[in-house]
């Protein structure tokens, strides 16, 4: 089995919606109902006022700043989450001294749809199953692969 990582390139993000970005979903690696947007929003500076189809969630991974939807103004910092639903208005204020950043997740039905008719019959429909089969084993396996770690660590 190979970790798959896509990495980031802090060097050569996009700037859009009045942040800089990186797409991190879709990847080839990985075919998924949703698509996904490292961001950062630079210290005194407002994002775009926008508003789209799809349904999205941000997830604060840093930094603190001000959310705002439909006009309601919240604080929103690292480990927040908030969610939008297709039509809402909404953007980031970062008045602060340091970068916000925050992953951007957004989804619709053409992209679910998408994603189950590739997933159907394909190599991860059959890993799923086999994992699903295998929930017991599998937990037994890290057990033993945990405590092996610990024993080892200790002496």
């Amino acid at each position: 089995m190979v970790v798959h990582i896509s990495r980031l390139d802090r060097d050569n993000l996009l700037h859009e919606y009045g942040v800089d970005t990186q797409r991190l979903q879709p990847w080839p690696v990985l075919n998924a109902p949703f698509e996904l947007s490292y961001a950062v929003c630079r210290a005194g500076t407002v994002s775009k006022l926008h508003t789209h189809h799809e349904q999205e969630i941000f997830v604060a991974v840093s930094g603190e700043c001000v959310v705002e939807c439909g006009g309601d103004r919240q604080p929103f910092r690292a480990g927040d989450v908030t969610y939008f639903t297709p039509g809402q208005l909404h953007r980031v204020h970062n008045l602060n001294d340091e970068d916000f950043v925050f992953c951007s997740i957004w989804w619709d039905p053409q992209m679910a749809h998408r994603f189950l008719a590739e997933y159907a019959g394909s190599d991860t429909e059959t890993l799923a199953a086999k994992a699903a089969a295998n929930v017991a084993e599998n937990a037994q396996a890290a057990e033993a692969i945990e405590t092996a770690e610990r024993v080892g660590a200790s002496e």
